[in-house]
């Protein structure tokens, strides 16, 4: 415990010396009324967190996500649709209440992915029926669906195929996602969190012609997903497709085991929108401007940088956007439409490995975490500029918690809200336009429920009261039970150091890293006994966090890589892995 917590000082005195103008420029932040979203009579309720963003919050304050009812056991346990095997359904809430969407079929799950500015909620359902295609019997078929004023239309999937999931919408209904076609692909883009053995494709299906439409792949790829559209007439679609059949380890500790460039589809092709030279490119948000963000790695593929992308004036423009403080890594993760973007960066020093950024006009900013957390992320950004992401001690993030920004302060979102509230907010996802945000927290007893935020009027003396911090803290799960995407959060700390990283650059970048945890250590004039031992003893706890599964985690055993932290084995089971093998004790 004095190792940790000597850590921890130092972290924060350091940081403290980073981000002075963030955390010293304290103002006065909206406190806000919580509403807790409750369940659909079971114990948990979700929102879609996505590793790109997926917004589950309108500026209408409509809420999308799902929840668990009280049918238990699932129909296809042991592969259980959520890992507490409840039946979940998707939900809307306009009105503080979850209003039940339903599923494709009487008994089995549903959840919803995205919701459009004007209602659309795209998401998927099973329809009752098993996959053939599998080698394993049982494995549910999941369709995608589009619920248009609370009523659901299955979009089927692609010819031969049995599986879709929709991932995005438009505000005319057109949905985009992933459908396998029913070819066999020993390295399916989208086996490690549904399981499919077969090819995964990009779709576009639109309500004028009720067809699934395969979008094809990058030259030399065999699989693709759309993950995002915008508005513009036609639309643009942006996703990630292989582009050889050359293997990639930085792709495969991130979902992809293939070399993955990012598309831009419009006007009825696909392109390939750049790279900084490495085998990975991930693309993370698109706004109706037609600009783009992500990150992408770099030759040899032991970093990653944030990218920007714009058409300028008819020329395509692939940016990195800078990482202001000497860190080796950064993605960015959401943008608004006018460009200012969101996400985290690496520091140059081992202290503190990541915190939240913002970028505007391609220039840096630095957002800071709370109280000295030694890893922070920024995932959302509205047209005002108020930020909400989440912050941990540790940068396995086992214990996160929301955070806003706004005109260079960050506070803890649980101390905007009434010290009596119900959950302790981890996870924040969407801020909307009116300051609304939705996201995740947990209960008194541990349990995930979804949560929306609204800000207190001045005549709201209730919810005004918002002193101090919960009268509870629960202790966060190591792994919150919200499903994370159809890849990996390449968001997350998980891509600090290059992953599977046991080479001996890796092993110099390391000497490198507690090098300047040392160096900034010593000008920090903290000469106290064990220090050495507390750095190093932090960066080593990094190091295993990165590498190793929590509980919930994929730990794909039969592809022979990723493994489960100490204590915990990898146990075939399904889950919310879809027929995978997740880490448990």
């Amino acid at each position: 415990m004095k190792s940790r917590s000597l850590l921890f000082i130092i972290a924060a005195l350091v940081f403290i010396k980073l981000a002075a103008p963030s955390l010293l420029g304290a103002q006065e932040h909206p406190h806000y009324k919580l509403i807790d979203l409750g369940t659909l009579n079971g114990p948990q309720s979700y929102v879609y967190i996505q590793s790109n963003y997926a917004p589950v919050l309108n500026d209408q304050g409509t809420v999308a996500g799902w929840a668990d009812t009280s049918i238990y056991s699932d129909p296809f346990s042991p592969y259980c649709f959520n890992q507490d095997c409840y039946v979940s359904h998707a939900f809307e809430s306009s009105n503080g209440t979850p209003s039940d969407l339903g599923a494709l079929s009487s008994g089995v799950s549903s959840a919803a992915s995205w919701i459009s500015a004007n209602g659309l909620i795209a998401g998927w359902s099973e329809n009752g029926s098993t996959d053939p295609s599998f080698p394993v019997p049982g494995i549910p078929v999941t369709h995608a669906v589009l619920w248009k004023d609370s009523v659901i239309t299955d979009l089927q999937t692609l010819k031969d195929g049995y599986q879709s999931v929709g991932l995005a919408v438009n505000n005319r209904g057109q949905v985009v996602g992933a459908a396998d076609n029913g070819t066999d692909d020993s390295n399916p883009m989208s086996s490690d969190y549904y399981g499919w053995v077969t090819q995964t494709r990009a779709f576009l299906w639109d309500p004028q012609d009720d067809v699934m439409q395969d979008l094809g792949t990058l030259p030399g790829g065999t699989d693709a997903v759309a993950l995002l559209i915008n508005n513009r007439e036609p639309p643009q679609i942006v996703g990630v497709s292989y582009t050889s059949s050359a293997p990639s380890a930085y792709c495969a500790n991130l979902g992809a085991s293939l070399t993955t460039g990012a598309f831009l589809y419009e006007d009825g092709k696909m392109k390939n929108i750049g790279s900084f030279g490495g085998t990975c490119t991930f693309p993370t948000d698109l706004n109706d401007q037609g600009q783009i963000v992500g990150l992408s790695t770099l030759k040899g593929d032991k970093y990653q940088h944030a990218f920007f992308w714009e058409n300028d004036s008819g020329t395509p423009k692939f940016h990195e956007l800078p990482n202001a403080i000497g860190g080796k890594n950064s993605a960015a993760i959401q943008m608004n439409n006018d460009g200012v973007a969101v996400g985290w960066v690496s520091t140059s020093t081992g202290l503190l490995p990541q915190v939240a950024a913002l970028w505007k006009d391609r220039e840096m900013k630095l957002l800071g975490s709370v109280d000295g957390d030694l890893c922070s992320d920024a995932d959302s950004i509205n047209s005002k500029g108020q930020v909400v992401g989440f912050s941990a001690p540790a940068c396995d993030y086992g214990q996160e918690r929301a955070f806003l920004w706004e005109n260079g302060s960050l506070a803890d979102l649980n101390t905007l809200i009434p010290p009596d509230s119900t959950l302790y907010l981890t996870t924040p996802v969407t801020i909307n336009d009116r300051g609304e945000i939705a996201g995740v927290g947990l209960d008194s007893s541990g349990n995930q429920h979804a949560f929306l935020l609204i800000p207190c009027s001045h005549d709201d003396d209730a919810c005004q009261d918002a002193a101090g911090y919960p009268a509870f803290r629960p202790v966060p799960a190591n792994n919150q039970n919200a499903v994370r995407g159809i890849f990996r959060a390449v968001s997350r700390s998980a891509n600090e150091i290059s992953p599977l990283n046991t080479s001996a650059a890796g092993s110099a970048d390391m000497t490198e890293r507690t090098l300047a945890v040392d160096e900034s250590a010593n000008k920090t004039g903290d000469a106290l006994p064990e220090l050495s031992d507390a750095l190093d003893a932090g960066v080593s706890r990094f190091e295993t966090a990165r590498k190793c599964g929590y509980t919930g985690m994929p730990c794909y055993l039969p592809k022979e890589y990723g493994r489960c932290c100490p204590g915990l084995k990898c146990v075939f089971h399904g889950g919310s892995t879809r027929a995978g093998y997740a880490c448990e004790k």
